[in-house]
């Protein structure tokens, strides 16, 4: 699968501009959300070939989010990358089991964000 479309999903306006930027400037198209509610709209909207999650929002977080989308059929196909300041080893395990496919700390290196993307297509 190639990625092309990727939704992102943080309740940092700095945070999706920079991501947004970045992506964007990779030839990425990008669509946001700020929440988790917000995320579940874009994806009924138009599925993404990827996801970029943050954990800590309010609401429903990042996480149990990820249990949401990676256990719905209908969206269970597309990756997760969660995307997060929560740099602890038990937060990156956690991500996983709840079916992110990658993970990566804030403050992103766009090198190594773009390569772990890549590493879809």
């Amino acid at each position: 699968m190639t990625i092309r479309k990727i939704l992102v999903v943080d309740d940092s306006k700095t945070e999706l501009y920079h991501l947004s930027d970045l992506l964007g400037k990779h030839g990425y198209h990008v669509r946001t959300a700020e929440n988790g509610d917000e995320a579940m709209r874009r994806l009924g909207e138009d599925l993404p070939d990827l996801i970029l999650m943050d954990v800590v929002m309010p609401g429903q977080n990042g996480f149990q989010l990820t249990r949401s989308i990676t256990r719905d059929p209908r969206f269970a196909g597309v990756p997760v990358i969660m995307c997060t300041s929560k740099n602890q080893e038990t937060d990156k395990v956690w991500g996983l089991r709840q079916g992110a496919r990658d993970y990566v700390v804030k403050p992103v290196n766009a090198d190594e964000l773009i390569a772990k993307i890549r590493a879809f297509d």
